[in-house]
C-alpha cells in the first residue's frame, strides 16, 4: 500500500558487519549507515530476505534506477531548491510509479 512506512518491524533483527572492500577506517565510518537502514527497513522483509539478499537487492535497484542522473537530466542539482512536484515528477520518469517522497517538517529536505 502506497504511503505505508515499512520500518522497525518485529522481531528486531541482528546486524552482522560486512567485510567491506575498503580500508578499515572507511568501513568503520560508513558501515553504521548500512546497519541503521537494515535494522529500520530490512526488518520488514526479513521473512523474504536475509541481510545479504536485502543489500544485494538494494544494490541492484540502485543500479536500475539512477535517481541522481535522473534528477540531473531534469536540471535538479544538489544544493539548490526545487518544488516537491519538480522532484516528484522527475523521479517518476525513472520509476514509472508515483515515488514515496515525504517532506520532513522543519527541515528543507525530502525523504
Amino acid at each position: 500500500k502506497q504511503g505505508t512506512l515499512l520500518q522497525n518491524c518485529k522481531p528486531k533483527l541482528k546486524y552482522v558487519n560486512f567485510k567491506l572492500k575498503f580500508d578499515e577506517d572507511y568501513g568503520k565510518d560508513e558501515q553504521p549507515l548500512w546497519q541503521y537502514q537494515y535494522l529500520k527497513h530490512g526488518s520488514c522483509c526479513q521473512k523474504m530476505y536475509n541481510q545479504n539478499a536485502y543489500f544485494s537487492l538494494a544494490l541492484r535497484l540502485k543500479d536500475r534506477f539512477d535517481i541522481l542522473r535522473t534528477l540531473q537530466l531534469h536540471q535538479i542539482f544538489p544544493g539548490s531548491s526545487y518544488t516537491f512536484k519538480e522532484i516528484f515528477d522527475a523521479v517518476k520518469t525513472a520509476t514509472q510509479v508515483d515515488p514515496d517522497l515525504k517532506c520532513t517538517k522543519g527541515a528543507p529536505e525530502l525523504k
